[in-house]
């Protein structure tokens, strides 16, 4: 019986442990009206992972460009470990938002989240994106 047991426990185990590596997401998402309402207070700080020419052609409204900012993220961060850090990049099948929500999280931050809809979700919603010069 005991041997049942161990054999059972190691194997969901196992089994969890490969579900947790074969594709969790590396932040947990928001939503495009959750973000919005953030960014109006002045609770979010967000990190567009696009590239500098598609950050110049419209980001997010207060958006970081990751491209330019990777190397100084912390500088650029908020000093406040548990502040809502967004990271997104084109769309539902970008992974690039990856890069800087780990770099968040490498850095300390314990809320760094993910704008699934990316770019393309938030302009098909009908919010106002920002042009850089």
């Amino acid at each position: 019986m005991r041997r049942t047991c161990a054999s059972t426990l190691a194997a969901l185990v196992l089994g969890l442990s490969t579900l947790a590596l074969a594709g969790a997401p590396s932040a947990p998402e928001i939503s495009i009206s959750d973000l919005k309402t953030a960014i109006a207070d002045g609770k979010a700080t967000v990190i567009d992972v696009n590239g500098t020419d598609s950050y110049k052609d419209g980001h997010i409204p207060t958006a970081i460009n990751y491209e330019t900012s990777s190397d100084k993220l912390a500088d650029v961060l908020p000093k406040d470990k548990d502040a809502l850090i967004v990271a997104y990049c084109g769309g539902p099948a970008c992974g690039a938002y990856k890069a800087a929500s780990e770099k968040a999280v490498a850095l300390g931050y314990t809320n760094v989240k993910h704008l699934k809809a990316g770019l393309s979700g938030w302009k098909s919603a009908g919010e106002k994106t920002e042009k850089a010069s």
